[in-house]
């Protein structure tokens, strides 16, 4: 089932390598494959062209990241999955934040109420 969803202002899109990006955060979640289920894992980007940063006076720019997960999970499970997640993110961008005005956040959003799914991708990892 998981999740993730990155965000992030079209005016950093050439700086920011978001396909390496995708890569990096999608290894690091396998990391923790004892409650990321690899055949559930889902990443994607998205590209923001309509957006206003602060007071709109700045060519300021912003990447927001929601990783989604079901219920079953530990706090402390949930608590470092994102710590090390967020982490990467940071990493990622640490060179784009010296150099320009940029925010950076991440949520967690637990699913409360079931989820409706069929996925067959399980079946290639159960080997």
């Amino acid at each position: 089932m998981p999740h993730l969803v990155i965000e992030f202002t079209d005016n950093i899109k050439t700086e920011s390598n978001i396909p390496e990006l995708l890569k990096k955060v999608n290894q690091t979640l396998l990391t923790h494959q004892d409650i990321i289920p690899i055949g559930g894992l889902r990443s994607r980007a998205i590209a923001l062209q309509d957006y206003l940063v602060a007071d709109g006076s700045e060519d300021d720019a912003f990447v927001h990241v929601t990783l989604k997960l079901g219920k079953g999970r530990t706090e402390e499970q949930k608590k470092v999955v994102c710590e090390d997640l967020f982490a990467v993110i940071k990493d990622h961008f640490a060179d784009l934040f010296e150099k320009r005005y940029l925010a950076l956040s991440m949520e967690l959003y637990e699913f409360t109420n079931p989820t409706y799914k069929q996925n067959n991708i399980h079946h290639r990892y159960k080997d």
